[in-house]
Parts: structure tokens; sequence; C-alpha cells
């Protein structure tokens, strides 16, 4: 395996999870009896660039085609989109926004709200239409250099280029940044929202290391690979989104100024935090162990007193969470999940069944599994009625939670 960014050799481990199949390949009732491509689950660092890594076993193709995520069902996410539609057009007033992985167009429908021209580039098909489907021109293409400038010709420069939420699942990192580097202005801005390794690691967050997810940044190692591309980091915003996110504002190498003291400040709390070499990674892989055995040793218990335990969600992250421990319908009868495309569905390896979230309130369990923890305060709100009948809520990162709610 060769580092994807620098191309060293010299790659460490990190934490090996074992082999799962991808995360967002949910099994059709047909599908269940047959048999699943699994791939090994290994991130691994770059002692030379210090960029965290997985082996690029699968490609974008496989998942992205036809994919079962759509940004929308998050309330909070459309929230954070809008918050920070209004906040880039208070700063630059842009007159052509371009997103790359637009998704449904959860982002690009408040810039339409607000009269600006925008394009989106979403590879896959289904999410794509529903796009359209709101009235978000959006290109059916994954980016590359050369569908960057293509997009350019057409279209012209954008004074704003967004891209969140893709930047980790890219495999070809610098021709990705290459493309967005074509799409944008020599004058305009680029937007990437990532999660943070800083707090994947200090809040072992290890169930969002899936397949689609190539790389892990830190903002020392998303310098560097915005730099193979052309891009000079100016400026980073730390945002709570997915447990933990950095929001990295980019300009061209040639235009760009010298980065703020926000970048300056947050380099220097990953040297402290170790980041910066391999000290900062040496204790990980033990404190994922005993985030599975604490989350199993409570469901064995909880079954063998006779009581339920179902499941909220159905998101990528989750089917880390189930594989890596384990866990089968014996354990977690079942989850729910706001997404119809998913209903009747399985998860992934751990063929748990996927139901509408109504089941819950109909069968009244006494726990409730939050698989995307990351959404904490939402779901919280959201399923607070699990409290009528005595119900408690159940969180298994950064270290097993049990919640009561208040209906």
């Amino acid at each position: 395996m060769n580092c994807r960014l620098c191309g060293s050799t010299n790659l460490a481990s990190v934490v090996d999870l074992g082999a799962t199949p991808p995360c967002e390949l949910f099994l059709s009732a047909e599908a269940v009896d047959e048999p699943e491509m699994t791939y090994p689950l290994h991130l691994k660092l770059c002692t030379e660039c210090l960029l965290a890594q997985l082996p690029p076993l699968i490609t974008p193709e496989e998942t992205f085609t036809e994919y079962a995520y759509f940004s929308s069902y998050s309330d909070s996410w459309v929230r954070h989109a809008k918050d920070f539609v209004d906040a880039q057009v208070a700063r630059i007033d842009p007159k052509f926004v371009v997103e790359v992985a637009s998704n449904d167009g959860y982002l690009l429908q408040h810039v339409v709200a607000g009269g600006i021209r925008c394009l989106g580039i979403e590879p896959s098909v289904n999410v794509g239409e529903a796009a359209r489907d709101k009235g978000v021109p959006t290109l059916t293409a994954f980016l590359s250099p050369e569908t960057g400038q293509a997009v350019r010709d057409e279209h012209g420069p954008a004074d704003l280029v967004v891209a969140n939420n893709v930047y980790a699942h890219i495999p070809d990192v610098v021709g990705f940044t290459q493309g967005l580097r074509a799409l944008v202005a020599d004058d305009g801005w680029v937007s990437i929202e990532v999660q943070h390794l800083l707090t994947l690691i200090e809040l072992n967050q290890y169930d969002t290391i899936y397949h689609e997810h190539f790389q892990y940044y830190t903002v020392a190692s998303a310098q560097r690979a915005l730099a193979s591309g052309g891009l000079s980091l100016v400026d980073v915003e730390l945002v709570p989104t997915h447990g933990g996110s950095i929001r990295l504002l980019a300009q061209p190498a040639e235009s760009a100024p010298e980065p703020t003291r926000r970048v300056l400040d947050v380099l220097s709390r990953e040297k402290a935090a170790g980041l910066h070499e391999l000290t900062g990674y040496a204790e990980f892989a033990q404190r994922v162990a005993k985030v599975r055995r604490d989350l199993l040793r409570f469901l064995v218990d909880t079954v063998d007193e006779g009581r339920t335990v179902v499941g909220y969600g159905a998101p990528g992250k989750g089917n880390t969470l189930l594989n890596h421990c384990g866990i089968r319908p014996d354990l977690l009868q079942y989850t729910v999940d706001r997404n119809p495309y998913k209903h009747g569905r399985y998860t992934p390896g751990t063929r748990i069944p996927i139901l509408p979230p109504e089941q819950i309130a109909v069968d009244k369990p006494d726990y409730v599994l939050v698989l995307p923890w990351n959404l904490r305060t939402e779901l919280t709100a959201q399923l607070s009625y699990v409290g009528e009948w005595g119900g408690k809520l159940v969180f298994p990162i950064p270290h097993l939670e049990i919640v009561e709610v208040k209906p």
C-alpha cells in the first residue's frame, strides 16, 4: 500500500476493525440469503505526510452510483446548510456557486431560493434526481480535473465551490483537488467540511471509519492535500457536525493570503494532542476495543434479563459499529430509519431489519440504541415519546451512556 497523497510506503497501523461489507450497500429481502463481499477495514497512518487512510479496496462508482444516503432527512443538517449559505452570501456575495457531491439539493436549495446561479455536481443518479425535483440544477458526474474544466468552460468560474463531507470520500486526492481548483475563480473561495481526525481520536468515533471514507484529516494533512492541487488554506472553523468537523476555507495558491490565526491555533491543538507524530495514535485501538466490550456487555445482559433493544437510524457509521461488535438480531431486534429507501432492507453484514420509525411506538421497547449519535440533540427531542412507557436511549459513542427521556 502506498500513501495516496505522497506515495510513501511507510504506513503504520492505527486500528484494525476486521473485514466488513461496504456500509451503504443495504440488502434487499431477496439478497439476505446471498453471499456478501467483505473488505478489510484497517486504518493506517502515513509516517511521512501523516495522512490517515484506508487502502482503496472499493471504487467510488461501486458506492455512489446508486446511493442510500439523502441529506435532507436530517433537519439539523439542512439548517446547518442554510446557515452556511446565509453566512457566505453575506461574506463574499457570490454570483455563481458550485457544490460538489451536492446530494439531494439540501444546500443548493437555499442558494436557488436566494436567486443566485448555481450548479450541483452529484455522481449518484437517484439522489441527483431528487435535487432536480427541487429545482436545483444538477450534473450527474464524479469530479475530476477534466470535469472541473468542462464545467468552468460551460458555466464560467465559480465564486464559491462547496465540498461538504466528500473530501474523505475520494481515493484520488490530488486529482479531486485539481478539479476543485479548475472550478473556482482565481480570486474565489473553496469551502470544504470534513470530519476532524482530532475529535475522531479523542472521542473514540471509530464508527466513522468505513470504506467510502478513504482518508481522515487533521488540518496539517489537509493543508498538504490542498497544496497538491494548487489551493492554499486561508482559514479554518471548527464546527460540531458529524461529531466534530473542520471547515477549510481555501483559495488558489497564487492569490491566497497568509493563513489566519485560527489555522495556527488548530495546528497547535493537533500538535499538543500528538497527532503530528505517531504517539498520538498509540492508544486508540485499546479504547476502541473498550467501546465494543461495553456495548456488547450491555446488550447481552439486557437480553438475558428479558428486556428488548431496538435501534434508531441506519447510517453508514452504524454499520461499522454493528459489524465490529458482531451484533445480530438476537441482540438488536431491528432498527428504524426516516429514509423510505431503506425500509424493508437489511443492514449489510449483520442482516438487521430496517423498519419505519413508527414501529418503535408500536412495540414500546425498553431501550433504543441511537446509531447516528452525532445527531444526539435532534434525536433526543424526536425520541422523547419513548419516555412515555419508561423506555431509555442508549448512546454507544464516545462511551456507553444510558439516558432517560421525558415525554
